[in-house]
């Protein structure tokens, strides 16, 4: 089949009136290149959303996001390189074209300034240095076009009555194809309907596609994604039908990056359609412009052929490139390249066919690696502390000296200093000077190197630009003096442990903790420790199942209880070291009661069992509550304090959680293993108190665990127990009292007749502590220290 055609179109140019206003020097730029036409404007003059306009003799014409990808425009705003970029097809809808050789451009640039819109009229005339190949391919970022010479197409002799005449020209039809699949043929009007732009020229037919079209598919070339689009042009003529194949195929690779390169990846057959090649040659440049190869070799570029794949690699800081840093928690930064590429094929015929991508290869966020270097000299009683690696885009704005904020550039009545320091390689870094001994610099203690510290903490804060976005970089020097913390002399005793800490002169620095309390007289006094303190030491005696002891390896022999007494910083509360002193006990009966509900008892229940009986056949008052271990003599309870069966007994000011232990008759040594149920333990150390009740009556005996309503969390909870202090507990046996700490006497001592309800399910997880309050102090019950019991399921 035959196709040729020699066809010309004249335009006639017509511009609308429009503003003249001269744009300043500098900011405009207009270039002519080999394909296309490119026009670039500062941001400082267009601002943030400039527009463009196509003027032609048939009126002005908004150039849209999709109108420029239908008519052959690229629009690109470049914050970081300052300027927004229209590059304009040489066969774009609205240019004249003389010949396929003289093209003139005329655009209007519309910018908004002071609230006021202006429109700028440019104006540019173009000609053709590279001669046009037989066959050009163009793969823009947005768009795709193919322009083919008729002698290329059809190779025979003109006679005079082509086909494709003007007149003729709606005569001609397009179906698409889709791999095995054909459309329906439409005419170019309904064509150009749908986003597909057909233009006959002197000598070349134009074929112009948006990406991503109803029309077009994807498919894979030696791993490499590529778009196509397949356009068949037809006419029937008499009894001649004309035939021409378009086919538009571009990769669609979105580059990647592998050990500080960009890569990118194309192959040298797009599509099966195209004949086999004789020769590919190859050319890469940046930012639309060529490069020649030796420049490409020192910049690093790089153009490797993998069995027809043709793989780009681009250094990721090479020239033509551009970064821009990027915070988002940390500070990045990435690089853009804006590939240009060109390759030329020559097929088994001998045609010339030119492919030019435009691509954007962008690298992933990479960590800027700003640090700071302590250059301070201790003889010169100053500190000097350098910022480097600061990007060329990221300027400091401010400084924060232990917590006061300082806005650059500083008062020259200040008695600090920062200064710029400039890098060859586009970085640049602040040298900042502080003296030791200003008011602003700190005194604290390092447990490190043991000694006390001058402590200078500075926060830099740097702004991205354009645009400020902050980002805070953090540092901390320090000049060193020496000194070391005190430290306790700790030994144990059969109920309790003593520390001992002799006085040294500089110890006033630190404070002593326990848990998350200062030590203190008053402190030592409200849980029951033995504290002295005199100018030649400190002593501290802590008896057992007082507050901050914690109890491990609870057995019938006796358990490991742990104290420790925090050293820190008294100016900053930084915990610099610590003594902790573990011992074992071995009283003979002991309960205890913890903020986590959960209860340890060892009872000694020689008395309440019968001749004959053993320990391990008692249980609590739920019957599956049984010992954990048990001798001949005592037995080992664990269990929640809320569970097996536990009355609860609301007072004002504490809550008594009761059990017992009872004897049964029935023994049955494989249930030794008690049930035990405990409460979910909470993460917080607890402050608390023990209170244990217990007697001897009908073979019973009594337990409690009282703690402070101001404590608990929760009442009455069948899953969670929580207090903040423990529990106080009572072990009474008829004869005698084995008893913990001393208790609230109102809480402890006084008793009152109580109500005991059967067993039931609460419809309520939870009873609030201060609603309680609240009802028992409107029902009028100030002097009640006991009120409504509940049997806890």
């Amino acid at each position: 089949m035959a196709f040729c055609f020699c066809l010309g179109v004249l335009f006639l140019l017509s511009l609308r009136t429009a503003s003249t206003r001269d744009i300043p020097s500098g900011v405009l730029q207009m270039e002519c290149r080999e394909r296309y036409f490119m026009i670039a404007v500062g941001l400082s003059f267009a601002g943030d959303k400039p527009r463009f306009e196509a003027v032609d003799s048939t009126g002005v014409h908004s150039i849209t996001e999709e109108y420029a990808a239908e008519c052959g425009y690229t629009i690109s705003l470049l914050p970081v390189l300052g300027h927004v970029e229209l590059r304009a097809s040489y066969f774009s809808c609205h240019t004249n074209d003389a010949d396929d050789e003289v093209f003139t451009f005329n655009f209007n640039l519309i910018v908004t300034r002071g609230g006021k819109q202006a429109t700028y009229a440019l104006n540019k005339t173009c000609t053709l240095s590279l001669p046009w190949s037989p066959r050009e391919v163009t793969c823009e970022v947005n768009y795709m076009e193919v322009s083919v010479r008729s002698e290329a197409t059809c190779p025979y002799v003109e006679t005079g009555n082509s086909a494709f005449k003007p007149a003729l020209y709606s005569d001609w039809k397009v179906m698409f194809q889709r791999a095995e699949d054909q459309f329906l043929p439409m005419n170019l009007s309904e064509a150009r309907k749908l986003g597909y732009v057909f233009a006959l020229t002197d000598e070349r037919l134009v074929f112009r596609t948006p990406y991503e079209q109803p029309h077009s598919f994807s498919t894979e070339v030696n791993g490499v994604p590529v778009e196509v689009v397949h356009a068949v042009l037809f006419s029937r003529q008499s009894w001649v039908v004309l035939v021409v194949d378009l086919l538009a195929a571009c990769s669609m690779h979105n580059g990647s990056y592998d050990g500080g390169y960009m890569i990118w990846e194309t192959s040298e057959l797009l599509h099966s359609l195209v004949s086999p090649l004789n020769e590919t040659e190859v050319s890469i440049g940046a930012n639309g412009k060529l490069v020649e190869k030796k420049v490409a070799e020192e910049r690093g570029y790089t153009v490797e052929k993998v069995n027809t794949t043709l793989q780009v690699s681009i250094p990721y800081k090479a020239e033509g490139g551009y970064r821009k840093s990027f915070v988002s928690r940390d500070l990045y930064e990435y690089y853009v390249f804006h590939l240009y590429l060109e390759q030329i094929s020559v097929d088994e015929a001998e045609i010339a066919a030119r492919l030019r991508f435009h691509r954007i290869i962008v690298t992933p966020l990479l960590r800027c690696h700003i640090f700071t270097e302590n250059q301070t000299l201790a003889r010169e009683r100053s500190f000097t502390i350098y910022l480097g690696g600061v990007p060329e885009d990221v300027v400091l704005v401010s400084i924060q000296l232990n917590g006061r904020d300082f806005t650059l550039p500083l008062t020259n009545t200040s008695t600090y200093k920062v200064t710029e320091v400039l890098h060859p390689n586009g970085t640049h870094g602040y040298t900042l000077t502080v003296l030791f001994d200003d008011p602003i610099v700190k005194l604290q203690f390092s447990r490190k190197a043991v000694a006390m510290q001058h402590i200078l903490n500075v926060n830099y804060t740097l702004a991205v630009q354009p645009g400020n976005e902050p980002y805070y970089h953090e540092t901390t020097v320090t000049a060193l003096t020496r000194v070391s913390p005190p430290v306790f002399d700790a030994n144990c005793s059969e109920s309790s442990i003593h520390f001992k800490l002799d006085h040294r002169p500089f110890d006033y620095f630190w404070e002593l903790v326990i848990g998350s309390d200062v030590l203190t007289s008053d402190l030592a006094d409200r849980r029951g420790y033995i504290f002295s303190n005199d100018s030649q030491s400190l002593r501290l005696d802590v008896p057992l199942f007082t507050n901050g002891f914690k109890y491990q390896d609870v057995t019938l022999k006796g358990f490991s209880g742990t104290f420790e007494i925090l050293v820190r910083v008294r100016e900053t509360s930084e915990v610099q070291t610590s003594t902790v002193k573990t011992c074992l006990f071995s009283p003979k009966e002991f309960i205890m009661c913890s903020t986590n509900g959960k209860v340890n008892v060892v009872a000694n229940l020689s008395l309440p069992i019968p001749s004959g009986g053993s320990p391990a056949e008692t249980s609590l008052r739920d019957k599956s509550c049984r010992p954990k271990d048990a001798d001949g003599t005592r037995a080992l309870f664990s269990f929640a304090v809320n569970d097996c069966g536990a009355i609860i007994m609301l007072g004002r000011d504490s809550v008594t959680y009761r059990n017992e232990i009872i004897f049964s008759s029935v023994r049955n040594p494989e249930n030794l293993s008690s049930k035990n149920r405990y409460a979910s333990s909470p993460s917080t150390t607890w402050v608390f108190t023990i209170r244990l009740l217990k007697c001897n009556l009908y073979s019973r005996v009594l337990l409690e665990c009282t703690y402070t309503v101001a404590g608990l969390h929760a009442l009455f909870s069948a899953y969670k127990f929580e207090s903040d202090t423990v529990g106080v507990g009572r072990i009474v046996h008829s004869n005698r009292i084995i008893e913990g700490p001393a208790v609230d006497p109102t809480s402890a001592s006084t008793r009152r007749s109580v109500t005991v309800r059967p067993r039931y399910q609460p419809s309520a997880k939870y009873i609030k502590v201060s609603s309680f309050l609240k009802n028992l102090s409107n029902k009028g019950l100030k002097e009640s220290s006991q009120v409504n019991v509940f049997t806890v399921i």
